[in-house]
C-alpha cells in the first residue's frame, strides 16, 4: 500500500513538472510560456501569431522575452501580404506585460534586420 501511495505521489509531482509549474511554483517551461503569451497577445491585439521566432529568459530570470510573426494585412498574391514581428514581454508565468512591433515587411521579401 505504501509503495502505491509513493508511486501516486511521484506521478502527481511529475505531472506538475509537465504542466510547467515546477516544484513549489518554480519557473515555467518555455513551451507553456509561449502558449500563454501567444493567447494573451491575440486577445490584446486581435492578431494571431503564426510562429514564435524567439523565446528567452529576460535578464535576471524574472520574465520572458518573445518575438512572434503575425500577418497584419492579407493581400493577393500572398507574397504581398504584410508580415510583422512583435516583441512580447511576459512575466515568469507567461502573462503578457507589454508588446511592440519591431519590424514589418512583405511576405515575399527577406527580413531586413
Amino acid at each position: 500500500m505504501a509503495e502505491e501511495a509513493e508511486a501516486d505521489e511521484a506521478h502527481r509531482a511529475d505531472e506538475g513538472d509537465r504542466s510547467g509549474t515546477g516544484e513549489a511554483g518554480g519557473p515555467r517551461r518555455a513551451l507553456d510560456v509561449m502558449r500563454t503569451a501567444s493567447g494573451e497577445f491575440t486577445e490584446l491585439s486581435g492578431l494571431r501569431p503564426e510562429r514564435v521566432i524567439r523565446c528567452e529568459r529576460a535578464d535576471g530570470g524574472t520574465g520572458w522575452v518573445l518575438e512572434a510573426e503575425v500577418t497584419e494585412l492579407t493581400r493577393v498574391p500572398d507574397t504581398m501580404s504584410l508580415i510583422a514581428v512583435y516583441e512580447l514581454a511576459a512575466d515568469r508565468d507567461g502573462h503578457v506585460t507589454g508588446f511592440r512591433r519591431v519590424s514589418r515587411r512583405e511576405r515575399g521579401r527577406a527580413d531586413g534586420r
